[in-house]
């Protein structure tokens, strides 16, 4: 046992030691604090190229695990070279199923722009050209040479009709031959007054000529179809000599390109198809089109205007990268990582084609890193799934929402899918990492790489210099007052606090930033030209008073007696446990009376809250360790007859730990030797069957909350905490504490064992065990092994016959 001195409560940090007057003389951090092994396993990660190493980032929050992710990737993405853009682009054999195509970066908005363009120039030519003279002259010559045919021929039958004594009539049908009489068609009266010879003659001979009239019609229809696919010839090839020269500018930008040009000579071949639907776009414009379609019941797919078909959709455009890329996407839904195809109400029905493709998180970082936060990730339907295929199967492949509720019943496309190379970084937090490892096979086989942000870094004069790097960076940064050694000291010291450990400091930068802007700000606020440690005091200051109102009211209670709290006086079987309460970003050290009653009879001991289901299963150990001890100690040469109760009084909601494990031992001993202990000392401490103390969390804010309690009470200089030998390390006490200590009006002893602790408690020795296994009777352990006896005996007499106590 040790009473600490006030040297030993804080590690301080002597300003001169980081050897700048102001940290406006720094250059800012130069690297990332403390995390290289999780920067070694990114760079192992990225540098790698096989299929399944990308990473999952595990830390805390607060520990720049998702700033620092991002800032490697961004240097070392610098170095890779800019992935290809992507295109979708119509395909003719299946409208359906648009065609990727990728391009070298900066080349698809080229072809984009060009292919924009040949439908504009396309628009005026193909008008001109048709409207053009020698056009007209062509297309006249062909329709007159059949016309002056046609009516040739049939001028030469009409004639041969007409000496046949017939003429050439017309009908619903069609062109009829018909008996004349005066070179007008018989009257039917006079045709049946015929003789019956003259009316078969006149009726073989009509047949003949119509069948005549009919072959003539025959050749008629196959001259006019010949006609017209001599017309259609000769638009083709007006339009051939529009097209030709305009795609073959295209492909001579786009030579090494096969897929391109392959596009290109299938959009030859389909406006040569569609000539007419393309002249008749190009007279009446896209929207009449559209219109035209969507009239036709042309929904789904096919209400595009046919020049549409021949635009580029430029899904990835890359040209304004000069690395490769580092996508962040806080939104992970299926879409926002797949893509999507969009649609668009006309005439009350969805439509879409393949311009409405949009691209997703997958597709913009392609070739390069995304980033992702897995919690978000997880909370999205489907996304976590969508994501997994995309990894496996190596492509990208547009999903949605809707597709797999299928709240809508709707033609859609099924856009080609897309090779897919990238590293993805999943950002989160331990716990689901151990989750996603343990109930997500395929997460193993993804996700190969684990980079563990640390919590800590070791606490060394440089490192205490990187702190005030860090801080001139935030000043900098955020154009604060800078900082003085004496104020980064003050961080340096927060930091070993956050960290619970002396030799350590915390990585937690997000609370540190909090802390340097809110100095600053009283530095300001006081109108300091640099910031001071009475402004860094004063922010840690306000920090608690922000979040202490719940303190502050069990404070006042604990004062006025509603919660009772004896700080001075003895008691036997009475002790001071000490617990933490943590609200939010807050945690606060609450005293609570510990009773502890001893009596006749083979219960054991026995726990109240336990018994009334208001323990954890880490507390109710910590309680079963205590009759391991009584036994090791007390049962090698008799039996330990024993039951006894202990309690957290005031306590109403659920007790959890086994830091007031030794606090429950130490009243136990006091109630069985019926010794006091000292109520003006609080306890800490977890222990095991060995009597040894072991350490425990929270031990500032113990210590800070009890001392709180003897503050409000009232101080008598006898006062003072029994903690852990192993939580001295764990020690940065707040000011008034120290100062206390310092002045002789609070005390702290470090314990390594029970006997240490008792002997504060009491001011009894704890005695040590005699080779005839007896301890001393003015111990405490002598008087528990004599109490203990004392009860068996009883336990004994007391099991006997009432004829076996008469003997004798």
């Amino acid at each position: 046992m040790r009473e600490l001195t006030p040297k030993q409560l804080r590690n301080e940090c002597p300003p001169e030691r980081l050897k700048f007057k102001s940290t406006a003389e720094l250059k800012g951090l130069p690297e990332v604090m403390g995390q290289q092994r999780a920067i070694g396993a990114l760079e192992f990660a990225v540098d790698i190229d096989s299929q399944g190493y990308n990473v999952y980032v595990m830390g805390q929050i607060g520990t720049g695990r998702s700033a620092t992710s991002r800032e490697f990737l961004e240097a070392w993405a610098a170095g890779r070279p800019v992935p290809d853009d992507w295109c979708y682009v119509y395909n003719f054999a299946d409208p359906r199923v648009p065609k990727a195509v990728n391009l070298p970066a900066r080349k698809g908005m080229q072809w984009q722009a060009d292919m924009d363009r040949l439908i504009g120039e396309l628009a005026a030519q193909i008008t001109a050209a048709f409207e053009s003279e020698e056009y007209i002259e062509q297309r006249d010559d062909i329709l007159r040479g059949f016309r002056e045919e046609r009516n040739r021929e049939l001028q030469e039958f009409e004639k041969g009709v007409e000496a046949a004594g017939f003429t050439l009539g017309r009908s619903p049908a069609g062109l009829i031959v018909a008996p004349a009489h005066n070179g007008e068609v018989m009257d039917p009266q006079q045709y049946r007054e015929l003789p019956e010879e003259e009316r078969t003659r006149l009726e073989e001979t009509r047949q003949d000529l119509q069948g005549s009239l009919a072959e003539i019609m025959r050749r008629g229809q196959r001259e006019e179809r010949h006609t017209r696919q001599a017309v259609a010839k000769l638009d083709r090839d007006i339009a051939r000599n529009v097209i030709e020269p305009l795609l073959e500018e295209i492909r001579d930008k786009h030579r090494g390109h096969t897929a391109v040009l392959t596009h290109l000579d299938e959009v030859r071949e389909d406006l040569l198809a569609n000539i007419s639907a393309v002249r008749q776009a190009a007279e009446d414009g896209d929207e009449q089109m559209r219109f035209a379609a969507a009239m036709q019941g042309h929904t789904g797919t096919g209400a595009m205007p046919i020049m549409e078909r021949y635009r580029v959709n430029l899904l990835v455009n890359q040209g304004d990268l000069d690395r490769a890329p580092v996508v962040f996407e806080s939104n992970p839904t299926i879409e926002a990582l797949t893509g999507e195809v969009e649609h668009q109400t006309q005439m009350g029905a969805l439509v879409t084609d393949f311009t409405m493709i949009k691209a997703g998180a997958l597709h913009r970082a392609n070739g390069g890193y995304l980033i992702l936060e897995v919690l978000q990730l997880l909370q999205r339907p489907y996304a976590w799934d969508a994501l997994k295929r995309a990894l496996k199967n190596a492509q990208i492949r547009i999903e949605s929402l809707r597709d797999q509720f299928r709240f809508i019943s709707t033609v859609s496309l099924e856009p080609q899918p897309i090779p897919l190379q990238i590293k993805v970084v999943l950002i989160g937090s331990p716990l689901l990492y151990y989750l996603l490892y343990e109930y997500d096979e395929d997460f193993r086989k993804l996700f190969k790489v684990k980079a563990d942000f640390d919590s800590v870094l070791d606490r060394t004069v440089a490192t205490e210099r990187q702190y005030a790097g860090f801080v001139c960076e935030i000043c900098n940064r955020e154009g604060l007052p800078h900082f003085t050694p004496a104020a980064v000291a003050k961080v340096v010291e927060h930091g070993s606090r956050l960290a619970g450990d002396q030799r350590k400091l915390s990585t937690n930068f997000s609370d540190l930033s909090a802390l340097v802007r809110e100095a600053g700000y009283w530095a300001r606020h006081r109108r300091h030209a640099t910031v001071g440690p009475k402004d860094v005091a004063e922010a840690l200051r306000q920090q608690v008073h922000r979040s202490s109102r719940i303190e502050e009211r069990i404070r006042e209670m604990t004062a006025d007696g509603t919660i009772m709290v004896d700080v001075d006086g003895e008691v036997v079987g009475q002790i001071n446990g000490t617990a933490v309460i943590q609200l939010g970003d807050y945690m606060m050290g609450k005293p609570s009376r510990i009773t502890c009653r001893t009596y006749l009879g083979r219960a054991g001991i026995v726990n109240i809250d336990r018994e009334a289901k208001l323990t954890g299963r880490i507390h109710d150990k910590g309680v079963l360790t205590l009759n391991g001890f009584i036994g090791d100690r007390f049962g090698q040469s008799m039996p330990v007859s024993l039951s006894a109760s202990i309690s957290f009084e005031q306590l109403y909601e659920e007790v959890e730990g086994d830091s007031a494990a030794s606090t429950e031992l130490y009243a136990l001993l006091s109630s069985l030797a019926n010794v006091p202990i000292k109520q003006g000392i609080g306890v800490t401490g977890s222990v095991n069957q060995l009597g040894e103390v072991q350490a425990i969390g929270g031990v500032n804010a113990k210590i800070e909350g009890f001392y709180k309690t003897c503050t409000d009470i009232g101080l008598t200089g006898k006062q003072g905490m029994l903690i852990p030998a192993t939580n001295v390390r764990n020690l940065m006490l707040d000011d008034d504490v120290v100062a206390a200590v310092k002045a002789g009006k609070f005390h702290i002893w470090a314990v390594k064992n029970i006997d240490e602790g008792i002997e504060v408690l009491t001011g009894m020795k704890a005695g040590r065990r005699g080779k005839n296994g007896k301890y001393p009777a003015d111990s405490i352990n002598g008087r528990v092994q004599a109490r203990l006896e004392d009860m068996a005996q009883q336990m004994k007499d007391f099991g006997r016959p009432a004829s076996d106590n008469s003997k004798g």
